[in-house]
This record gives structure tokens, sequence and C-alpha cells, in this order.
């Protein structure tokens, strides 16, 4: 899974987690609200289930860990099990540490030229509304207090084909993010545990590369 892909699923993160309920049979009302919570949302933290099921490899795996967000760009995801490692980033540099390789992956942030519309939602610049057509869409596993919104990108990526936000009808609590590859693989992030603009210190986001770590570089720095 490559980093602007990791962002694109993680971009969701920052989406808001409550608010008053718009109509939700009305698609392009429930992202309107979606989008006008999210820009109130400036930090949050959270518990979360990774799974991901399918792709060309048709891999199938689940992970545990804790995130915090903090606007603009700035995210640190701490996979707990059944790996530990560990993403970060300062709004401007990503550090992906695997901690039983000692080895880190620095790569630069995407800028506005060369991200998703889902990578922009991450820095705080992103739009629901302008980005993305909504549409309602039928899950399965869908609780009953629940309503799914699919959002294909209005300019195709190569990250992803589609998104799909679940939230509940009453307060929009975001309960699960789920991004479909154009390869047949399905990420679904559930979420609990939400604590938003908590003041979340910028120290979070500085990340020191271990001692004797390998060092594998992507951004246009040389040390």
């Amino acid at each position: 899974m490559t980093i602007r892909l990791t962002l694109a699923l993680i971009a969701s993160a920052i989406l808001p987690v409550s608010a008053q309920a718009p109509e939700v049979d009305d698609p392009a009302a429930l992202a309107a609200a979606l989008q006008r919570r999210y820009a109130q949302v400036h930090d949050f933290s959270a518990r979360f289930v990774h799974e991901y099921d399918g792709g060309a490899l048709r891999l199938r795996a689940t992970e545990t860990g804790h995130v915090l967000i903090k606007k603009p760009g700035r995210m640190r995801w701490r996979y707990e099990s059944p790996e530990r490692k560990l993403f970060v980033s300062d709004g401007r540099t990503i550090y992906s540490y695997f901690s039983e390789d000692a080895q880190v992956t620095v790569s630069a942030m995407p800028v506005a030229g060369d991200a998703s519309a889902a990578v922009l939602l991450l820095t705080g610049k992103g739009n629901l509304t302008l980005d993305f057509r909504p549409s309602h869409v039928t899950l399965p596993d869908l609780p009953a207090n629940a309503v799914a919104l699919r959002f294909d990108p209005l300019t195709p990526t190569p990250e992803y084909e589609s998104l799909i936000l679940v939230v509940d009808r009453e307060g929009l609590t975001l309960r699960q993010f789920i991004s479909t590859d154009w390869q047949g693989g399905t990420s679904t992030f559930r979420f609990t545990d939400f604590q938003e603009n908590v003041g979340v210190s910028d120290s979070e986001f500085i990340f020191t590369i271990p001692d004797g770590a390998e060092v594998i570089r992507h951004d246009a720095n040389p040390e």
C-alpha cells in the first residue's frame, strides 16, 4: 500500500464526528452538512480497526491502533496489532516507521497540484460538495440507525475508485470509512472513542528517526 493511498484512506479521519441531522434522503444535503461540520473540527483522537480485503494479491488483514489528527495535515497513526508501526506527518513530511524491520521511509507531503481531493481534505483544503459526487449506497451490515454515503471523485485518481462514509442518522457521528481501489480491494476503517477539538499538542507530530534505523527517502532532502 503506497503512502499516497494511505493518505487517501485516512483523509476521512478529520471529517465531522457529530452534527445536527440534515435531510438524509438527499445525498447532496447530507454531504453539505458533513462539510459544514468538518470545518469545525480542528483536531481529534480515536481508536480504529483497519480491515483490508481483496486487491490483486487477494490479501486479507485486520489491524488495530490509535490515531491523532490535527489540521493542517498533521497526523499520527499508531498501529498496535498485529504489527507495530507508526505513520507520522508534521504537515510537510511523512515518516513511516516499521519497528520490527528497524526501517523508516521519509516522503514529502503531496502538494496541491499532486494530491487527490481526499488528501486535500486531510490538509483542510478539500470540499466534499465540490470535489466529489455524493450518492446513497446500501451496505449488507449497515446498522438500522446509520446511513451510508458514497463519494466518487469528480477528478479521477489512481489511488482509489470511491469512498464511503457511514454515519449515524441522528448527529452524523462517523462510524466507518470505506475505500475501494481499482484492483477490487476494500479498505475499511471503523472508529470508536472519538474525542474532538481536545487541543492535541504539536509535539505529537514530531518524529525523530531512531539510531541505527535504515532510512529510505522519497523526499527532496538528501540528509
